[in-house]
């Protein structure tokens, strides 16, 4: 699994990284934004849905791997 952040909708809520630091950090304004290359590390996939679910602007993209 993948995460990426769509900038057009993010808001800077910031509820991404206050649940899940270790696949969000944020930038100088407060906006989110995904840490390293995205890739949700093993055991991190409910970290990842749990910052999507809790995103109010539906910002995080999940992207299933094959």
């Amino acid at each position: 699994m993948k995460v990426q952040i769509d900038p057009a909708r993010c808001q800077g809520h910031g509820r991404c990284y206050d649940l899940s630091p270790d696949l969000f950090t944020e930038d100088d304004e407060g906006y989110g934004q995904v840490a390293g290359d995205g890739l949700v590390p093993p055991g991190g996939e409910r970290a990842a849905r749990v910052a999507a679910s809790n995103c109010p602007e539906k910002a995080i993209v999940l992207v299933e791997e094959a």
